[in-house]
């Protein structure tokens, strides 16, 4: 079973959100998601903190080298947040990670163009293939593996000794995420 949804200016009218939405909260054990632009809106962000803390596996698959320093900096102004809740981050490290892709507990499996920020759900036209199948999203699942393998998991302690200046331009950053 698959589903294409589509979204942009004047099509879909906010499915696509509300679909990622509802899928992140009917998670019940693992939700994995891979996407070189992490930029989430209030209600993206609350979803994936709340999934945390209530015990769901969540692991954040970003690229450590992004193509937009602007938006790296901003997703990284989430990473306390995230790692507060429970959140495991990782950061490939092998080139430009662009992989858009969630899989929810190993039985739902999306591959998108969509990212996580308001521009991928409000502005721009996407489309993303949702496939309901175990054997697909466990296909979906070793891929992700694999980028986890690359990466370097973000250790909690280790980012709260991050400097600053360091800090200071994360959080500014962060203020334009509106925009992002």
């Amino acid at each position: 079973v698959l589903q294409v949804v589509p979204s942009g200016p004047g099509v879909g009218g906010g499915t696509l959100r509300e679909l990622t939405l509802l899928a992140f909260l009917e998670t019940d054990y693992e939700l994995v998601i891979t996407t070189p632009y992490f930029v989430p809106d209030e209600a993206t962000l609350t979803a994936i903190l709340a999934l945390a803390r209530s015990g769901v596996t969540t692991r954040l698959v970003l690229p450590r080298n992004n193509d937009s320093r602007l938006v790296a900096a901003a997703s990284r102004a989430y990473y306390d947040q995230l790692l507060a809740a429970g959140v495991e981050i990782f950061e490939f490290h092998e080139g430009l990670l662009h992989s858009k892709t969630f899989a929810f507990d190993r039985q739902i499996g999306v591959v998108a163009t969509t990212n996580l920020d308001r521009r991928s759900y409000e502005l721009n036209y996407e489309v993303n293939l949702l496939v309901a199948n175990q054997a697909f999203t466990q296909e979906l699942r070793d891929v992700q593996e694999s980028y986890i393998e690359a990466s370097e998991r973000i250790d909690s302690e280790a980012w709260a000794r991050r400097s600053r200046l360091r800090k200071l331009g994360q959080n500014a950053a962060q203020l334009l995420a509106p925009l992002l």
